[in-house]
């Protein structure tokens, strides 16, 4: 990896450190409504923060997996029982987007 990806990563970490989780991925998984909900997050924010509460350590693999091939984005860390997703938006909007509005 390059030095200028480990520091776009830093960067996404530190402004993902104080996101609050927008979605709960609970005991029924990736449902409809979840993938929705995720999908519009990341429409409008560009980078997000999902609470799972799956079960075990492989559980929150899978899921997270499942979750970011549905929804084309990208893992840039997982802490717990946190991940933070990103899928940057074409047209991102200023007002919304968690990488453009000043943290």
């Amino acid at each position: 990896m390059s030095k200028k990806s480990n520091q776009n990563i830093k960067q996404m970490r530190a402004i993902g450190h104080k996101l609050k989780p927008v979605v709960t991925v609970a005991g029924n998984g990736l449902t409809e409504n979840v993938i929705a909900e995720i999908e519009r997050a990341l429409s409008q924010h560009e980078l997000i923060k999902v609470k799972l509460a799956v079960g075990d350590r492989e559980a929150k693999a899978a899921v997270t997996e499942a979750l970011c091939e549905t929804c084309g984005a990208e893992l840039v860390q997982s802490i717990g029982n946190m991940i933070l997703i990103l899928r940057r938006a074409p047209q991102p909007d200023p007002r919304l987007s968690n990488l453009l509005r000043p943290q």
